[in-house]
């Protein structure tokens, strides 16, 4: 047994793969990261090539990100004031590598998944009139 799955074994809690399946508990993060892919943004951008997403919203996600260590925040000394968020390598690991994968698993088994989902839902009876 590896140190890491001893670690696992011992501290389930504290485990590097709940951790990094937390990145993927908040509905906006990997949105924003794969915002991020092509090229930095700023605030205003992101909120536009993202679309649905609330300023809050975006706000708290790049708190995350930034927290996770998977974006950069770039400040310029200009007039007006201008910041770009810009993902980290740690950030293009995470979306050019189990992303991307799971984007692939996605594309090939999203329709099988989203039968089953139909299949479990509850089925709603007529009510009597």
């Amino acid at each position: 047994m590896s140190d890491h799955e001893a670690h696992c074994d011992e501290l389930v809690a504290d485990c590097r793969l709940r951790a990094a399946i937390d990145l993927f508990a908040h509905t906006w993060d990997p949105v924003v990261l794969a915002a991020l892919r092509s090229r930095p943004h700023r605030r205003r951008e992101l909120r536009v090539a993202i679309g649905g997403i609330s300023d809050k919203v975006l706000t708290e996600t790049l708190h995350r990100l930034l927290a996770n260590g998977l974006v950069d925040r770039r400040a310029y000394a200009a007039a007006p004031p201008r910041v770009d968020y810009s993902l980290t390598d740690l950030g293009e690991s995470l979306v050019d590598g189990p992303m991307q994968a799971f984007g692939r698993w996605i594309l090939e088994h999203g329709d099988e998944l989203l039968d089953a989902q139909e299949r479990a839902a509850p089925r709603t009876q007529p009510t009597p009139g």
